[in-house]
Formats: C-alpha cells, sequence, structure tokens
C-alpha cells in the first residue's frame, strides 16, 4: 500500500512577507505609467496604431476589469497629442443640385473661422443691400428703367387706340382682360342700340373689330416680351449695382483666406449667386411683420433663405490653439446616427425640412485622422451600426444614411450629402467570445481587424513582480485620492490578488477588483479614524465583501448542519462518497459537499448516469461518467465481456449538474460499491479522471476545499477529516488562514493524489492492487475484488444466457 502524506502547512497558503517588499507606505513608491503584465497587448497597440496600412485596426480582448480601456486611452492619448492636427470638414451648399451638399476639406483650424466670417458677410449684406437699394440713386436709375418700360408699352397701345378711334372702336380694359367695342361720336354704343343696327351695318363694325382684334393680340403678345426684357434689365441692374458691394464685402473674406484654394473657389461661387439672386435681399420672410424702424436698422434674425451661404462644420481641429494633435474619441453610446452621423429635420406647416446645416457629424467624423475607441458588445447590439462601420472602412468614406433608409421606411427626396473621405484608427473592445465569433462567422472581421490586442488577466508571481505590483497598488490608491498603505495592507492585497487568480504562482491582473478593494479598504481605515491603510482595514474589507454575498452559502451549510441534506463527515459507507462542487453567484462562489452514491448488479455492461437520463446533467459532466465505463472496461475482466449495471447519482441535486470534477469521485464510489469496500465519510474528493486513472486538475480548488472544512469545523474536527485533491492543484491553493491553522494541528488534511489507486486506498484504507507477473491483482486488494465481482457478474449472465437456450431448445424438441 502507498500511503499518500497529506500537504504540507506551508503549502497551503503561501503568503507575502511584508518585509521583502521594501518599504514602510505606498508613498515611497513611484506611479507607473503602463499597465503591468501586459508587454503583449501593449506591443500590438503600438504596432496596430502605428501601422499605416488598410485594415489594421485595433480588437483588444481580455476580461472586465484588466485595464483594457485605460491602458489602450492613456497610451493613444499619449500617442494622438503628438501627431499633426488633421483635415477641417465642412459642408456647404451645392448651388448646382441643391440636395447634395458638398463636402470641403480645409486646413485644421480654419473651418470655424470660415463659418464665422460666411455669417458675418451674410448678416452685412442683409443690412448694404436693402439700403444700397434704397439708395436715390438706385432709385433713380430703377425709375428710368420702369419708365422706358411703360414707354413701350404705352407707345403699342396708343398706336393701336388712335386706329381703333380712327375706325370707331374703343378699347376697354376689364376685369377678364381687353376688349374691343364699337362707338358713335366717341361714346360706346350700347348692346340693344347696337343690335336694331341694320344687319349690313353690323356686319361692317364686326369686321372692323375683327381686325382690330388681331390687332389687339399682337399687342398683347408682346407685352412678356416686353415685361421679362424689363425684369431683365431690373435684374441686370440689380446685379451691376450689387456686384461691386458684394465684390467688396468678399474681398475682405478673400483676404483672410490667401492660399486656401477651396475657400476661393467656394466664394467665387458665393458671389455668383448673390449677385443673381440679390432680390432675395430685398424680400421679408413668410409672415414676418413690417418693422417701425427703417429696414437697414431692423433686427437681423435668422432666415431660412441665407442658410445656402453659410457654412455647416462637420469636424473643427484646432492646429494652433490648444487642441493640438490627432483627435481621440470615445462613443458610450454607438447607435448609427452617432456612428455616421444624423440630418435632422424641423417641422414647419406640418412637414419635415432640412437642408444641409442640419447634417450632424458622428463619430466617425469627429475621429477621422485620429482615433476612435468602441465598445464591441454595444457596436454589435445597436442595429445597422456594424454593417455601418465596416461599410466605412471598406470603403474609407463616410455616409450618412438613417435607419429608415436602411428599412425602406422613407421613399421621399432627402439630401444627399456628398461622402468624406475617411482616414484613421478604429479599436473595439471586447470579450475574447466576442473577438472568436466575429472571426469565425464574420468574413468582412478578419479583413478589417487585423491587429488582437490581448490583455493577460494573471502575471507571474515573482519577488520582482510583487513588488511591480505594490506599485501598481501605490498608483491606483493616487489615482483615486486614497490613503496610503503599509506594507502589510500591500502584502494582504497581494494575498487576496493570488487568491482571485485561483493560483498561489499568479497575480490577478483585474485592475477594476482590485481599485473596488482598495477603495473598501480606505472607506474602512477612515470608519477607523486611520491615516493609513492597514492590513486590518484590507481583511476587514474583504470579510465585509464576503458577508454582503454569503447569504445563500450559510442557507446551503444550515441545510447541512441540520441534517435537511445528509452529509457524513464520520464513519463509513460502501458506495458512497462526499463529492465537491463550486456554486457561483455574481463575484461570489462557495464550496458545496454533495453525497455521490453507486449501485451495481448484473447487467450489459451499461454504467447509467441518472443525472443524464433526467436530462439534469450536462454534456461534460456525461463525458466523465463515460469516462469510468472506459476505465472499468479497460481494467478489469478483460478476458470477459462486461457484464455491469451500475448507476450513479449526485442525491438530493434538484438543479443542473456540469463538469466533470466529480468523475474521480464517481469512480471511487463505483468501485467501492463493486469491492464491498466502504469509504471513509470523513474524506471528500474532487478531481476529474482519465481513461488511464489519472487524477486531473479542476477548478475552485479553494472554495472546495474551505465549504468542506466549514461543515466538519461546525460538527467538531476529529483529525480524520479532510479532502483528496489531484496533486496538480496544488499550485492553486490558498486556502483561508483558520484551514491552514487546523491544517498545521492535523485537524484537517489535504491529500494530493495522482492516480485512482492513491486515491481508492487513502479513503477505504486497503491496498488497491496491481497486477503481478501471472496477470492477476493481489488477494484481497480492492482491484482483486472488482475484478472478482465482474467476472461473477459475466459468469452468471453466461449462466443464465446457456439456460434460456436450453430451454428454448427443449421447447422446439416438444
Amino acid at each position: 500500500m502507498t500511503a499518500v502524506s497529506p500537504v504540507k502547512p506551508s503549502l497551503l497558503r503561501v503568503e507575502t512577507n511584508p518585509r521583502l517588499l521594501g518599504f514602510k507606505s505606498t508613498d515611497e513608491l513611484e506611479p507607473i505609467d503602463s499597465p503591468i503584465g501586459q508587454d503583449r497587448a501593449l506591443g500590438a497597440i503600438r504596432f496596430g496604431s502605428s501601422i499605416d496600412q488598410p485594415g489594421y485596426n485595433l480588437f483588444a480582448i481580455g476580461p472586465q476589469g484588466t485595464g483594457r480601456h485605460s491602458a489602450i486611452l492613456s497610451y493613444l492619448r499619449a500617442k494622438a497629442a503628438d501627431e499633426p492636427a488633421p483635415y477641417d470638414w465642412v459642408y456647404v451648399h451645392n448651388f448646382a443640385i441643391a440636395h447634395k451638399p458638398q463636402a470641403m476639406r480645409l486646413p485644421a483650424g480654419i473651418a470655424v473661422r470660415f463659418k464665422d466670417a460666411m455669417k458675418v458677410l451674410v448678416d452685412d449684406l442683409r443690412v448694404a443691400v436693402p439700403a444700397l437699394f434704397q439708395s436715390d440713386e438706385y432709385r433713380e436709375k430703377r425709375g428710368a428703367v420702369d419708365a422706358e418700360f411703360e414707354d413701350l408699352q404705352d407707345q403699342a397701345f396708343e398706336g393701336l387706340r388712335k386706329k381703333a378711334e380712327a375706325q370707331n372702336v374703343a378699347i376697354l380694359r376689364t376685369p377678364m382682360g381687353f376688349g374691343l367695342v364699337p362707338t358713335s361720336d366717341g361714346q360706346v354704343i350700347k348692346p340693344e342700340v347696337f343690335n336694331a343696327l341694320p344687319e349690313q351695318q353690323r356686319a361692317a363694325i364686326e369686321k372692323r373689330i375683327s381686325e382690330l382684334q388681331d390687332d389687339l393680340q399682337a399687342v398683347l403678345e408682346r407685352l412678356p416680351l416686353l415685361q421679362k426684357e424689363h425684369r431683365d434689365r431690373i435684374r441686370k441692374l440689380n446685379a451691376d449695382l450689387a456686384g461691386a458691394l458684394v465684390d467688396t464685402s468678399i474681398n475682405t473674406v478673400v483676404g483672410k483666406f490667401e492660399g486656401i484654394s477651396e475657400i476661393q473657389q467656394r466664394l467665387t461661387e458665393v458671389r455668383k449667386d448673390i449677385v443673381e439672386r440679390a432680390e432675395i435681399f430685398l424680400e421679408r420672410p413668410d409672415g414676418e411683420s413690417s418693422s417701425p424702424f427703417p429696414e437697414t436698422f431692423s433686427s437681423q434674425g435668422p432666415d431660412p433663405r441665407f442658410n445656402r451661404y453659410l457654412v455647416n462644420v462637420m469636424v473643427a481641429n484646432d492646429g494652433d490653439g490648444d487642441r493640438r494633435g490627432a483627435p481621440l474619441v470615445t462613443e458610450d453610446h454607438p447607435t448609427l446616427a452617432h456612428v455616421v452621423g444624423r440630418i435632422e429635420h424641423v417641422s414647419q406647416f406640418g412637414a419635415l425640412v432640412t437642408d444641409f446645416t442640419m447634417i450632424r457629424p458622428g463619430a466617425l467624423h469627429r475621429a477621422n485622422g485620429g482615433y476612435l475607441v468602441l465598445d464591441a458588445r454595444k457596436v454589435l447590439s445597436e442595429m445597422f451600426c456594424w454593417e455601418a462601420l465596416k461599410r466605412a472602412l471598406r470603403s474609407e468614406t463616410v455616409t450618412i444614411v438613417s435607419a429608415a433608409e436602411q428599412l425602406s421606411l422613407v421613399n421621399t427626396v432627402s439630401l444627399e450629402p456628398e461622402p468624406i473621405p475617411l482616414k484613421l484608427k478604429v479599436v473595439l473592445i471586447g470579450e475574447r467570445v466576442l473577438y472568436y465569433l466575429l472571426n469565425s462567422l464574420d468574413p468582412d472581421f478578419a479583413d478589417l481587424f487585423k491587429v488582437e490586442v490581448d490583455f493577460d488577466e494573471e502575471l507571474t508571481r515573482t519577488e520582482e513582480n510583487s513588488r511591480l505590483y505594490a506599485n501598481l497598488i501605490a498608483t491606483i490608491a493616487r489615482k483615486h485620492k486614497l490613503r496610503p498603505l503599509n506594507s502589510a495592507a500591500v502584502a494582504r492585497v497581494i494575498d487576496e490578488a493570488v487568491r482571485f487568480a485561483e493560483d498561489a504562482d499568479r497575480l490577478s491582473l483585474r485592475v477594476g477588483w482590485l481599485a473596488d478593494l482598495l477603495r473598501e479598504a480606505d472607506f474602512w481605515a477612515q470608519h477607523a479614524k486611520r491615516k493609513t491603510i492597514t492590513g486590518r482595514d484590507v481583511e476587514r474589507a474583504i470579510a465585509e465583501q464576503i458577508h454582503r454575498s454569503d447569504r445563500m452559502r450559510e442557507r446551503s451549510h444550515e441545510a447541512v448542519t441540520r441534517n435537511i441534506v445528509l452529509i457524513e463527515t464520520d464513519g463509513e459507507a460502501v458506495g458512497q462518497i462526499n463529492g465537491l462542487s463550486v456554486v457561483g453567484l455574481n463575484n461570489f462562489s462557495f464550496g458545496r459537499p454533495t453525497r455521490i452514491t453507486a449501485r451495481t448488479r448484473m447487467g450489459s455492461g451499461k454504467v447509467v448516469d441518472i443525472e443524464r437520463e433526467t436530462k439534469l446533467g450536462g454534456p461534460l459532466h456525461s463525458k466523465g461518467v463515460l469516462i469510468l465505463s472506459a476505465f472499468l472496461s479497460a481494467n478489469f475482466a478483460l478476458d470477459m465481456p462486461m457484464s455491469l449495471w451500475a448507476s450513479v447519482v449526485f442525491e438530493q441535486s434538484y438543479g443542473g449538474v456540469e463538469g466533470d470534477s466529480a468523475s474521480s469521485a464517481e469512480l471511487y464510489a463505483l468501485l467501492s460499491a463493486l469491492a464491498d469496500v466502504p469509504i471513509q465519510q470523513s474524506l471528500a474528493v474532487t478531481g476529474s479522471v482519465n481513461q488511464y486513472g489519472q487524477v486531473q486538475a479542476i477548478g475552485g480548488v479553494n472554495e472546495k476545499i474551505e465549504g468542506f472544512f466549514d461543515i466538519c469545523n461546525t460538527r467538531g474536527l476529529t483529525g480524520k477529516q479532510g479532502v483528496l485533491i489531484p496533486a496538480s492543484n496544488i499550485t492553486h491553493l490558498m486556502l483561508r488562514p483558520d484551514v491552514v491553522a487546523a491544517s498545521r494541528k492535523r485537524k484537517f488534511n489535504i491529500y494530493p493524489v495522482e492516480t485512482i489507486s492513491q486515491g481508492i486506498e487513502t479513503l477505504t484504507g486497503v491496498p488497491a492492487g496491481k497486477r503481478g507477473r501471472t496477470g492477476e491483482f493481489p488477494k484481497g486488494t480492492v482491484f482483486d475484488r472488482v475484478e472478482a465481482r465482474l467476472r461473477e457478474y459475466a459468469m452468471t449472465r453466461k449462466q443464465f444466457g446457456d439456460s434460456k437456450t436450453e430451454s428454448t431448445a427443449q421447447g422446439e424438441d416438444r
């Protein structure tokens, strides 16, 4: 029999020595400016943000709380500050196609100045142009043109009038237009008098009127031409008069933006349109009441008619002021409109109207030329946002579209802003599962996000890294304006980080969790009126965290101690063992013992997993049970068919069972039932097993041990109690101090096992047995009894089959 010695108490909890940290208070430590233990991720950030090639956007993966956001933003903020400010972008009215606003690229820092200059230009013209057209010079020239038109009109009618008078016909203006009527001695002949005239005389008069009617029609047809000529003359007069004024105003703007060809071209187009449409400066807006003051001094409020000359700033980068460098943009609510921009509308007379001044930028516009940081899960959860982002990155342009357009809910003509060229780095931050799902399911993903930024959640525990971790603690404390920590407090925090990592050789890099612990320790230090956070404050913070969350643990523990849930911690039983599981609730988990039982009899070689049969077992648990069957078939009664029927069940389990960490315990129970050898109930077991009988590491080993310890401690420690764990889990041990103290007193022991043979010997006190040269197990060993029982089942099954065959043959003879 190979005895398994308990794990040494010194290995159950490897604590940090405060003296080895080399300081008394975190005030002595220098803050760190980059996350520790993230060399891989930082290298990926440097590479992805620096390579100037399409598709090299970044996807940062890792658990929440590892400092992904802060590390990325900190690096990119410093990098962006040293880069040149990108171009400004504005939208202006398209004089040729009004519903397709034009995008203008301007040097950094120019957009706002250009917008203000155009606003001043329009406001000045709205005052100066009306004043100009009220001048005596303009009125004189306008009067001359009007008089000339009236003379031409009068001349046309005067010639016709004289001709008509000579033929005793008059021209009358009626509400329906012009008419011709006969006269006599200068007086219009009344209808009844005309009808009384001889027919021959009436015919002559009607003939004259008909001939004059043709002349009148010719004059009337000429009037629109005269009116058009009049309008053209007036327009030319207005343009000539306004041109000089507009040139003076626009030249002022031109001088402010010399050397910027885009603005010079725009001002040329604006001058042409203003001169051609000078009349709008003389018209009052609809519904505007007359001012009691002269118009040149009236209020210059907003007027949508003049929006065509304004500038809508989409992106403004201050190349010379306080906001130097490339933009770094984060969008916490990445809807389609917030990412690609939107077009707003206002209600007018029951209809929704818009123009280019209501185009609003999205995150892609604001980040153009710099960096955009988004949460991957939020982007994927918003309708159309993911596809819009991919479309922008593929085309390298930003096109503003609405969700209504995507769904084909709007068929009316709306604005179609010119797409803006796009050049930026997009950084998505998400969990690993999102990254791998997108990589496998989205064919565009790998081409657009070629840089994987993998944040590690653990750091190797060494003396050097422990001191570096102390610097991290000091940095967090200063950032959040907490009290300094003494060395004992830092050591206790490091120990808790080891436990949180579930590995004695690792330190957790969950910066979010660490910051929460420090804030709560600071609170308890304040409560105790201490100026420094001590180890007692950290211990209090940890205890309070557990107390706030352990109601379910207490109820589970109480159910066992009251014998509602049947768990034995003393004595022995055949086919019965204490398994261990972990219950996770939010950020708190605890261990819970569960009775596992096994029953056997002759059968067809099937091990029944009752959890699976009732659909309470998950696939991993079912896999573990199938491994048990494979272990039995490969190790016992090799020359005979497996003739076993066995059932394994988690007693008093009313929920789902998943995982294979209880497979070794299930195998021990089966071996006990087959060998009819009792198992010590003072021991509990955790660990998975493979087909070769090797016990494999599992998770949650600390919680499982402590869960069984709490039950035993409540009932009274006898020195016989303990837990069997996989030997490979020793490196994961970071048990509570009270468990370590009990182990040091030999009141509670932790047994590391490597094989099923070691485990069954420890549980039963009977040697497991090993095949000798004859191929048989030593007599009286556990494995010998198991094989004997399986042979017995096989022989009984054979005899049962032979007797059934003989009875069938005798029946056929009769």
